[in-house]
């Protein structure tokens, strides 16, 4: 990790403190490195070093924007009673699954969801990427290729429009809306062939 993403780690970690999202009473106790790697194990991918860095050091889930992040793996301690949404590798192996039963809604190989934002929407990061692009997921569309946008484009650049308030999904007059994501469907007719 850079010097940069320290930095912001240490930021992260003060508002994880004094912050709940919607539905979170307290904040959960960091994974170790022995869950993160079973995590990647059963994703069969890593994780960038930023988002395993958010789960090791500074809790499992419970913290950022709206409902927060999703605990990695299933742990009831850290489940988030209000949304009852699974943890985010189960979320991504229940995707993919689905993806594979219904061609016409693929969910693309590395994109792993990590925040929900309710009506079935979910922030994911595209692990294939260097800079952990964010991915915002709303099926609400008509077709696949119209529900998937670039929220953000890297995990730093996300994480610092919570701290400062300029998310799209923010009551702030200028927020950028995201753009739709124009490799979604490269991404998932290559995993098709």
């Amino acid at each position: 990790m850079t010097e940069n993403e320290q930095q912001l780690l240490t930021q992260v970690a003060a508002e994880a403190r004094n912050t709940r999202p919607l539905g979170w009473t307290s904040l959960p106790a960091p994974v170790d490195e022995a869950t993160v790697t079973r995590a990647e194990v059963a994703l069969g991918f890593r994780l960038p070093p930023l988002l395993a860095a958010l789960y090791s050091r500074i809790g499992d889930g419970g913290f950022g924007p709206e409902y927060g992040l999703l605990p990695l793996l299933d742990n009831p301690q850290a489940d988030n009673p209000q949304t009852g949404e699974p943890a985010a590798v189960t979320q991504y192996l229940a995707n993919r699954a689905s993806g594979h039963k219904d061609p016409d809604w693929p969910w693309p190989e590395g994109v792993l969801p990590i925040s929900h934002w309710g009506c079935a929407m979910y922030a994911c990061v595209d692990c294939r990427t260097p800079q952990a692009t964010v991915l915002l997921y709303e099926p609400n569309a008509d077709e696949a290729d119209h529900a998937w946008y670039v929220d953000a484009p890297s995990l730093a650049d996300w994480l610092r429009a919570w701290l400062d308030g300029t998310g799209w999904y923010e009551d702030y007059e200028g927020a950028p809306e995201p753009t739709p994501w124009t490799d979604f469907r490269i991404r998932t007719t290559a995993q098709a062939s």
